[in-house]
């Protein structure tokens, strides 16, 4: 896969995950009111940047497998297979009545999010703006 593939896939994904983020976010804010709701983040970024950098760490020494049955002292991670996980925040609690949701760290959330999907879509349009301007020269 070559460079300009991989930044729009990264991207595209990254985007998927706004858009998860945002649906989930609004569950969380149409829910603050409800007793012993637990709200939900999104997880993905993370987990993407750990993938990414096993691309870039290799170990030292690396084993020589002689054996299909031998375990790799390393194992790089492809970036594909990074799924976006919804993820339930059972542990804290932000009301009396056990729910956590704080809509004033929702709605920044929320913000942040649409701040991060603009961008996201900027990049791509610059991606392809990119490849445009080398195609007419």
């Amino acid at each position: 896969m070559n460079s300009f593939q991989k930044t729009v896939d990264l991207l595209h994904r990254s985007m998927s995950a706004t858009t998860v983020r945002r649906s989930v976010i609004a569950n969380n804010l149409s829910n603050a009111n409800v007793p012993n709701f637990k709200r939900s983040n999104v997880n993905f970024e993370s987990e993407l940047k750990r993938a990414l950098d096993t691309e870039k760490q290799r170990p030292a020494l690396e084993l020589n497998l002689t054996d299909p049955r031998h375990i790799p002292n390393f194992r790089e991670r492809d970036y594909r297979d990074v799924q976006i996980r919804r993820v339930l925040d059972y542990t804290s609690t932000y009301n009396n009545n056990g729910n956590n949701v704080d809509p004033e760290q929702e709605i920044a959330l929320l913000t942040q999010n649409q701040m991060s999907y603009m961008l996201l879509a900027q990049s791509i349009d610059f991606q392809f703006n990119q490849v445009n301007q080398v195609l007419r020269n």
